[in-house]
């Protein structure tokens, strides 16, 4: 799939032989299409159309009831009703966790995401059971047995335009799909029909009735599986809904000065930072702690800057500038973060990659010195250099048409030095513990915390390297403090 232009799939029976069934899948399948009509559904038929590596899958199985779906599934596996409820069981077969449901009707009784009545179906056609889907690109369905596509949304020709489009008006009695909509266009590098934004305008109000778990959930997806994370963004104030997350609705319109941001305003700066993150070589290596860290660092480096820009006069001229913004910056990362839902330990790690997004030019135009690059180590800990210096380079990088090759030399020397002194991935280790103090007689108690700290600085200066040279300091320093 390009990244640009319209995705061409091939005609349907090169499409139908996109999609391949695990083979301890295959026989359940089959079995089960003795008594009912099993459909594979979702974003697994999406993905393979589009020649991505397919996730969970899911079976829709239509012509049978719960328990009968039930027997026939016992034998192969064993077998976790999720939701009797909602139709829904898993099996677990030698290959993974298979989700098995009954096509179900859905009608709107109350606020909020779980505000819905379920009434599982068997006898619904598969046109009435995709007519409950999100997106007409989810809504596409593939029968394994007959080695057909069902589309009775045209989702495949949705897949051809690169476009997001509602299914029907039913989009409206669910306001996470607003946020779905913002994650699977970042995430395909599609774009939002125009009348699925309309709609998703007129549900703006809805945003309050989201719990934090769900509305993180669409972020994680963001954060971790984006081809365009721009274009998620650009789907909220599309919509509206970027007016829920002011720190980045903040950001429109904020000036930067021209000299040093010729791409325009800190939001546009933003987005640039964000693809130029996904775009670094090193992103297809990061695992998924990684990529969730990084996004949301980069995109919340600058949430400092509407609160701290101004015009000021500097050598006879006027210029915008934004001083501080790095630390004004990391209160608002946190804050977003909560709000969104996100786990307790991201935000210690991401605020300080925002406060410290600036530290390589600290030093002017010298390269750090090894002391300056333990001691970065230490200070943004538990983030790290390697973190931070990628956090660094898509904020170098996100600023088209200027290209910066000093700065991009001045990362690649801090992440090699780094690595050489072994702090690239964590703080430096203390080599002077307090059972050095004990072996040397001493009683343990409040005097060992300044001769510790003492120690770690001497450390962090090099005047030590190793843990022999550690101890013959020690020695010269209890020396000197009884001297």
């Amino acid at each position: 799939m390009g990244l640009g232009g319209k995705i061409r799939l091939g005609n349907r029976r090169e499409a139908q032989r996109v999609i391949k069934l695990p083979s301890a899948l295959e026989p359940v399948l089959t079995e089960v299409a003795k008594h009912g009509h099993p459909r594979l559904v979702g974003g697994c038929v999406r993905d393979a159309l589009l020649g991505q590596p397919s996730g969970d899958i899911d079976i829709e199985v239509g012509g049978m009831d719960f328990d009968q779906l039930a027997a026939v599934l016992r034998p192969f596996g064993a077998t976790d009703v999720v939701g009797r409820s909602f139709g829904t069981l898993n099996l677990r077969l030698a290959g993974g966790l298979y989700d098995f449901s009954l096509p179900r009707r859905e009608s709107k009784t109350g606020a909020g995401h779980r505000g819905f009545k379920v009434d599982p179906d068997p006898s619904l056609s598969d046109h009435d059971a995709a007519s409950r889907r999100d997106f007409t690109i989810n809504a596409i369905a593939w029968g394994p047995i007959a080695q057909k596509l069902i589309d009775p949304c045209n989702g495949r020709r949705d897949l051809e335009a690169r476009r997001v489009r509602h299914v029907g008006p039913a989009f409206t009695e669910d306001p996470l799909r607003v946020l779905r909509a913002m994650q699977l266009c970042a995430r395909l590098d599609f774009e939002l029909d125009p009348a699925t934004a309309e709609l998703a305008r007129s549900i703006v109000a809805t945003f309050a009735e989201l719990p934090a778990e769900r509305i993180w959930g669409e972020w994680d997806k963001w954060a971790r599986l984006s081809q365009k994370p721009s274009i998620g963004l650009r789907v909220l104030q599309q919509t509206g809904w970027i007016d829920h997350f002011p720190e980045i609705s903040n950001m429109i319109g904020v000036p930067q000065e021209p000299e040093w941001h010729p791409e325009g305003d800190v939001f546009a700066h933003t987005l640039y930072c964000l693809d130029a993150l996904v775009a670094d070589p090193q992103w297809a290596d990061f695992d998924a702690e990684n990529r969730r860290i990084l996004m949301f660092a980069t995109l919340a480096h600058d949430f400092g800057k509407p609160a701290t820009t101004e015009r000021v006069l500097k050598n006879g001229r006027w210029r915008w500038t934004s001083p501080r913004h790095a630390k004004a910056g990391m209160p608002l990362a946190e804050s977003f973060l909560h709000r969104i839902g996100a786990p307790h330990p991201f935000a210690p790690t991401i605020a300080p990659l925002v406060q410290f997004h600036l530290a390589h030019h600290d030093g002017g135009k010298d390269q750090p010195t090894d002391s300056q690059i333990r001691r970065l180590a230490r200070k943004i800990a538990p983030a790290t250099i390697t973190q931070l210096a990628t956090l660094m380079r898509a904020d170098s990088n996100g600023r088209p048409p200027r290209q910066d090759p000093e700065t991009l030399a001045r990362l690649e020397h801090l992440e090699s030095r780094a690595e050489a002194l072994a702090v690239a991935d964590s703080a430096p280790t203390a080599l002077v513990q307090g059972r050095d103090l004990i072996a040397r007689g001493l009683a343990p108690g409040p005097q060992f915390t300044p001769i510790l700290a003492a120690a770690y600085e001497a450390q962090l200066a090099g005047e030590f390297t190793n843990v022999t040279e550690s101890l013959l300091w020690l020695d010269s320093h209890l020396k000197h403090v009884a001297d």
